[in-house]
């Protein structure tokens, strides 16, 4: 019995055996893929039945199309991180951009600190060769040389800011802020 049920089944698949999967056949896999993407026994026999195409068929369907889903799935998580790569080096290009442009921001505020002091310096010296040798003079130069290196020191950054890219002699602000 086991041979003629055997031999039945041959036949009944064999017309089926060589030809590929029609598309309703594929429409009705796809959409019992979607809804579990590993096959029980139980729901290979019903499929294969319902197809009639033979279990291994089925089979060796779900294991290509799992094979599929998941090299899609890489590829998708591929992208996905090729896209946040191209984020992370664009917004890392810019922060190098700003950083360079704040470095020479930077730079400017420092000459232009190291040009007050030094021309506030050569002010006392002036003032101090054209004056009378009087010690008033003297000690008031001193006082207001000691209270401008005090008040230079406490110059805070945000101060400087106003001032970086301000053209000499005009109040007109080349700054981008």
């Amino acid at each position: 019995m086991n041979s003629s049920f055997n031999s039945q089944n041959l036949q009944k698949y064999s017309k089926h055996n060589k030809k590929r999967l029609n598309q309703e056949q594929v429409k009705l896999l796809e959409a019992s893929f979607d809804s579990t993407k590993k096959l029980d026994l139980e729901k290979k026999l019903q499929l294969a039945r319902e197809l009639r195409v033979p279990p291994r068929k089925i089979s060796i369907w779900y294991q290509n199309r799992r094979a599929r889903w998941k090299n899609q799935c890489m590829e998708n998580d591929y992208n996905a991180l090729q896209v946040k790569l191209e984020n992370a080096l664009s917004e890392k290009r810019q922060l190098e951009k700003e950083t360079e442009i704040l470095q020479g921001e930077l730079e400017k505020a420092n000459e232009m600190l190291i040009g007050l002091k030094s021309g506030a310096q050569g002010q006392i010296r002036e003032f101090r060769l054209s004056s009378s040798c009087c010690e008033d003079v003297i000690s008031y130069s001193t006082k207001w040389l000691h209270n401008y290196e005090v008040n230079y020191c406490n110059l805070q950054i945000d101060e400087l800011y106003p001032m970086i890219g301000v053209e000499e002699g005009t109040k007109k602000c080349c700054s981008t802020w």
